[in-house]
């Protein structure tokens, strides 16, 4: 059990959410004003992604990114901001026998340097690296990761001086980690974000959460995550595995059955859980110190 925890919030997402929930953050002015309700409700770290504010849909635009980070920055309420760099990794084949071309709507693969532009202008704290290719039970996408690319995108994320959140969906991943850490990639502390749940990556039972902890790297700081219904309940599970927590509208949109949930409600439970289980949510100071973040 870590009785002592701190609380990832990941506000938006870049999934096809906008239409399947009345109020979920669009805007940067959106993103940001949700970032800094997940803080004051005791989120120490905020996960962000941006969406094209008339279509909805995730964008890798500099430009919206600096509107948010800007206006947290400038806000009282303090967080660690964490930025995704996984935007620019998709791929839509054609269907059937005719892969390609590639489905122009959906797909947006582009160079590991382009898909840092982002952090490399606003320095994030953290920034999030997915740890391999998967496919996500979306019919011919596919979420591409090669290893090439991830190690290109370490190395810069390093020299930045910005602490990489390895997001891992299987164990394979976790494979993929050593090897990085064992070529001087990865500073300490490493950072590891467990997602699970999510298809077709590693399940969400207790016993395949467990091996995936068994197999991380010594002295690796994680925390864990489900999707949809799951993910109050993993709260519970991260927690007990002696990990940290993620929460958030990016991965789950109901408080309840039939009841829509703010990113800030959903924070507020997973710290009734977790302080009901006797754990002391960390500020985000704290956090600084555990993970030798630099605060920009």
């Amino acid at each position: 059990m870590n009785f002592e925890t701190f609380i990832t919030c990941a506000v938006t997402g870049s999934g096809a959410t906008a239409d399947k929930h009345p109020a979920l953050p669009i805007t940067p002015a959106q993103i940001a004003d949700a970032a800094i309700e997940a803080a004051r409700a005791g989120a120490a770290i905020a996960h962000i992604h941006v969406r094209d504010p008339e279509t909805g849909k995730g964008s890798r635009d500099v430009r919206l990114y600096r509107e948010v980070v800007e206006r947290i920055r400038a806000s009282d309420t303090d967080v660690v901001i964490n930025l995704t760099a996984g935007m620019g990794g998709d791929i839509v084949f054609g269907p059937g026998e005719n892969p390609f071309p590639l489905d122009p709507a959906g797909t947006d693969m582009v160079g590991p340097m382009e898909r840092l532009l982002h952090v490399q202008e606003l320095l994030p704290e953290i920034c999030t690296l997915d740890c391999g290719t998967m496919n996500f039970a979306e019919a011919d996408y596919v979420m591409t990761n090669t290893p090439g690319m991830l190690r290109t995108m370490a190395a810069e994320v390093q020299r930045l001086g910005v602490r990489p959140e390895l997001e891992v969906f299987d164990t394979g991943h976790l494979v993929f980690v050593k090897e990085m850490i064992r070529d001087g990639l990865l500073d300490d502390p490493v950072m590891i974000q467990l997602c699970l749940g999510i298809p077709y990556g590693a399940p969400d039972d207790p016993l395949t959460t467990m091996a995936m902890v068994h197999q991380l790297p010594p002295g690796a700081i994680f925390s864990g995550f489900s999707i949809g219904r799951n993910q109050l309940p993993f709260v519970a599970m991260a927690a007990l595995a002696g990990g940290n927590v993620r929460v958030g509208l990016e991965d789950n949109l109901y408080l309840g059955r039939g009841e829509f949930a703010s990113n800030g409600q959903l924070v507020e439970r997973a710290v009734q859980i977790l302080t009901g289980m006797g754990a002391r949510i960390m500020s985000p100071a704290e956090v600084r110190t555990k993970l030798k973040l630099t605060k920009r």
